[in-house]
């Protein structure tokens, strides 16, 4: 099996390259300036002003631990308790995560990153006063939830290069997975998403964009 290959975005942080996928994990413009501005400001920020004690966030394409470290941050920051679910079919090697350079550019501790990757896949893990940890090595397809989280980070790759999440039966178990005026937060605008996520019972917020892209996609669960 070949490896993922690290490289530097824009920003400084690292990123990998799919081999399987042919496509990045994150923005070349920046790994941390786009989880900060998609899944950090859109969604867990947003949510934040209306439930200030407490959110439930699921993260499809756990991938590098990037969305879940910094939430992980934010929550300690600002003392709010995050349960936080992520999925990963296909996760990176150890040897991987001990390349990444987010904890140096973050000026955080790099144990607490590791440990996202290094604890038991299935459990629940208390890595923070705020912050309760479980991570599935699962397909999305083959889980289900129901009006379970306030906030999806929805970080699977474009949907040309993994078109099968991008499906309306799968948007739609994202909907069902979500609370009543939960947001569903991605990098992608595409036209014919955002009217799938229209049709499945979502009301769309086209908001400005990371670096690289003029618009990014909020998702409400309004009903």
């Amino acid at each position: 099996m070949v490896e993922d290959k690290i490289f530097i975005t824009d920003d400084g942080s690292h990123s990998m390259f799919s081999e399987k996928h042919g496509v990045s994990y994150h923005s070349k413009y920046g790994a941390i300036q786009e989880t900060e501005h998609v899944f950090i400001n859109a969604a867990f920020r947003h949510q934040l002003s209306f439930i200030p004690s407490s959110l439930t966030i699921l993260d499809i394409g756990f991938g590098t631990g990037l969305n879940a470290y910094m939430t992980l941050l934010e929550a300690n920051q600002h003392q709010v308790k995050v349960n936080y679910t992520g999925i990963e079919a296909y996760p990176i090697s150890m040897e991987t995560v001990h390349t990444l350079n987010y904890a140096e550019l973050l000026q955080q501790d790099n144990n607490i990153f590791q440990q996202l990757h290094q604890v038991a896949w299935n459990e629940v893990h208390t890595l923070s006063a705020f912050f309760d940890f479980i991570k599935n090595k699962k397909r999305f397809e083959d889980l289900n939830f129901e009006n379970q989280f306030d906030i999806i980070y929805f970080d699977a790759f474009a949907p040309n290069a993994q078109p099968e999440l991008w499906e309306e039966v799968i948007l739609q178990k994202m909907f069902d997975a979500l609370k009543v005026n939960g947001v569903l937060t991605t990098y992608c605008a595409k036209g014919v998403v955002k009217r799938t996520l229209k049709k499945v019972g979502f009301t769309i917020e086209a908001i400005p964009g990371p670096p690289g892209k003029r618009e990014m996609t909020r998702a409400i669960k309004k009903i």
